[in-house]
């Protein structure tokens, strides 16, 4: 018999097939963003709806910039200590071959980069929506460039970086449960302790503006997430993705289910509010533990978010943060309930050979995830505060009271989301139009 023969293992080779799905990932998580200005701009009152959605868009500029300058390198160059790395070769995106792949995979250095930028600029982007109605844009603008650099790139080499304390672990974070819902959900928490709460804070109505724009704004993140998650396998070679892919829509479909449900039991209604906010919930929970759960361990994650989420928002009015439009009720809470609920519900048979304690793993896996998550929550909780501290300080977070009151919109953007001027009116249109009842005037809420 002829001896055995080691072949080497073959070197990777550009794969034309995952470029193209990665790049188309990455549009699809770039959508997101302008996704998650419509879902936030909707949800605030009328006067403070284009500051809404620019404190979402002003994070394509700031963080893609970033990125090229140094970001890059900081989240994902050669490991310093296992909390950040650095790559002088990959500073303004420099020396990098238009074929060089991003190691161990098939597709360009450049398709990952692009790919990262997109979750770089949309987690800061999460935060805005619990400052609503009340911080000036320059300052905004300011703490989304410092976030991005002191929080956001070292957590994002931790978790996802080679040699980073929380990837060296084991911690599993398929797409961002920690890294991006929980960065953002605890700097949410962070900043409003120190910025403190919209004048007129449980006394006055705040509702909803355009429950059809936070519909809209909902089904492009639900659309979005499929990229953001399916797409953070590297590949489509090994189905990986696909079950990823599944996961996502079972998930968020269960979750719509959970928050509704819970919603008619608690206050007797089912919301289109709630609807979307349940499919949020969802999406976020999943994020870290799709690639690792069965279709049906989905269904359970999406249910348990659905309802925590749901319980979680009302905490707000109990201990008295305004959490404006419910970051830490959901993005915190349920990127939380997504990575620690792996260590249940991780079946072996996905991503890794990792089993939670429901498939005879222990309880090994639930300890790692328990790790990440308070190493991540308390980092970004405390760095956050400080920074919004500095910046109160110096320049100021807030706008003045007066601004407050009459509008951010005018103040900041000298616009308004709204031209009613030019929606008629005169004699003809005041004879022949029915007065508003004095009972269905105070539902009005600009």
């Amino acid at each position: 018999m002829a001896p055995a023969i080691t072949l080497a293992a073959e070197e990777p080779t550009l794969s034309a097939a995952n470029t193209g799905f990665m790049l188309i990932c990455s549009a699809l998580v770039m959508l997101m963003t302008p996704g998650l200005a419509f879902f936030y701009g909707g949800m605030v009152r009328v006067k403070s709806t284009l500051n809404m959605l620019m404190m979402s868009f002003i994070s394509l500029g700031i963080v893609t910039v970033l990125w090229v300058l140094y970001g890059f390198s900081m989240a994902f160059g050669t490991d310093t200590g296992s909390v950040i790395g650095w790559n002088s070769d990959w500073v303004g995106l420099g020396n990098i071959g238009l074929t060089e792949l991003w190691d161990g995979y098939t597709i360009p250095v450049y398709v990952f980069l692009v790919f990262q930028l997109m979750f770089a600029v949309l987690t800061p982007a999460l935060i805005s929506g619990a400052l609503a109605d009340r911080v000036k844009f320059t300052a905004w603008a300011l703490f989304v460039a410092l976030w991005a650099t002191i929080v956001y790139f070292p957590v994002a080499h931790w978790v996802w970086g080679a040699g980073g304390w929380a990837f060296e672990l084991g911690v599993i974070d398929f797409a961002g449960g920690t890294a991006v819902h929980i960065n953002a959900g605890a700097a949410a928490l962070g900043v409003i302790l120190v910025i403190g709460k919209r004048i007129g804070f449980k006394k006055d109505p705040m509702r909803p503006h355009s429950l059809p724009l936070v519909m809209l704004g909902a089904g492009l993140l639900w659309f979005g997430w499929f990229g953001f998650n399916a797409g953070s396998w590297l590949g489509n070679d090994d189905g990986v993705g696909a079950l990823m892919f599944v996961n996502t829509q079972v998930a968020t479909g269960a979750a719509v289910l959970g928050w509704l449900a819970y919603e008619k039991i608690r206050h007797g209604a089912f919301t289109t509010l709630g609807a979307a906010s349940g499919a949020v919930a969802g999406l976020v929970a999943i994020t870290p533990a799709g690639g690792a759960v069965s279709p049906l361990g989905a269904i359970a994650i999406g249910v348990i978010a659905g309802v925590l989420c749901a319980m979680a928002v009302g905490l707000k009015y109990k201990f008295g943060y305004d959490d404006s439009l419910d970051v830490v009720g959901v993005h915190l809470v349920g990127g939380i309930l997504g990575s620690l609920l792996i260590g249940f519900f991780a079946t072996g048979k996905g991503q890794s050979d990792v089993a939670g304690l429901f498939y005879g793993g222990g309880l090994d896996q639930f300890w790692k995830q328990c790790a990440g998550v308070l190493g991540v929550l308390a980092y970004s909780l405390v760095v956050s505060a400080v920074l919004a501290l500095l910046l109160d300080k110096t320049i100021g977070m807030r706008v003045s009271e007066d601004d407050e009151v009459a509008g951010i919109d005018q103040a900041e953007h000298a616009e308004t989301a709204y031209d009613f001027s030019g929606a008629g009116g005169g004699a003809a249109r005041t004879a022949t139009t029915a007065p508003v009842a004095p009972a269905e005037s105070k539902k009005v809420d600009a």
